[in-house]
């Protein structure tokens, strides 16, 4: 095992149940946070070919350098 993770179980011991709680929410909210950014991130992968259509043309080439 790691010794940060070891570290961490350490210091998990000596929580409350109320304070163990506590860190299982963080943990979970930063879980979701980091789940949702990948999620926005495919999600602007996935329209780039969509968006491309649109965006790439003559008509608008004068704003492709601002």
């Amino acid at each position: 095992m790691q010794p940060q993770v070891e570290q961490m179980l350490e210091k998990l011991e000596h929580l409350t149940p109320d304070r163990l709680a506590e860190v299982e929410d963080f943990i979970d909210f930063l879980h979701q946070r980091d789940q949702d950014k990948r999620l926005r991130q495919d999600y602007a992968r996935a329209s780039e070919a969509a968006f491309a259509k649109v965006w790439d043309n003559d008509e608008d080439a004068i704003y492709d350098s601002l």
